[in-house]
C-alpha cells in the first residue's frame, strides 16, 4: 500500500511543491479559464497555509482522493509532502478547456532554485467547482 501511495503522490507532490511560494496568478484569464487558474491558486494558498484537509476536500478531484485511500489517507499523504515544501515561484501560463466544458488542462511553470520547470495540470469539473485530477 505504501508503494501505491508513493506512486500516486509523486505527481501530486510535484504540483503541491510547485504550488507553494508566490501566487499562481489567475488575473490574466476570464470566465471558465479564470476558474481553472483560480483552482490552482487555491491549491497554492492551501499548501502555503499547510492545510492538507482543505487540499483533499476542496482542491483535489474525488478520483484522486479515492486513489489515495480516502480523505484521511489523502490528508496524511499531503501532510507528509508539505513538510518538504520550500519557497517557489509559480505561474499559470495557459489554460485549455475541452469542448464539453467538463475538463481542462493548464500549463504551470515553476522556478525552484533558479531552474524553470513546466507541468501540465489536468482538471475536471465536479458540480460547479474545478478540481485537480492529475499532474503530468
Amino acid at each position: 500500500m505504501h508503494r501505491t501511495l508513493t506512486l500516486l503522490c509523486l505527481p501530486l507532490s510535484a504540483l503541491v511543491l510547485a504550488g507553494c511560494g508566490s501566487t499562481a496568478a489567475s488575473a490574466g484569464f476570464a470566465g471558465a479559464k479564470h476558474e481553472v487558474a483560480q483552482t490552482i491558486a487555491n491549491l497554492q494558498n492551501d499548501a502555503t497555509a499547510a492545510e492538507p484537509k482543505k487540499i483533499c476536500a476542496n482542491d483535489l478531484a474525488a478520483s484522486v482522493v479515492s486513489r489515495l485511500g480516502g480523505s484521511k489517507r489523502c490528508e496524511t499523504a499531503i501532510k507528509d509532502q508539505l513538510t518538504e515544501v520550500d519557497n517557489l515561484e509559480t505561474k499559470v501560463k495557459s489554460v485549455q478547456l475541452t469542448a464539453d466544458g467538463k475538463s481542462a488542462s493548464a500549463q504551470v511553470s515553476s522556478i525552484r532554485e533558479g531552474k524553470t520547470a513546466t507541468s501540465t495540470v489536468a482538471l475536471v469539473k465536479e458540480g460547479t467547482k474545478w478540481k485537480i485530477a492529475s499532474v503530468g
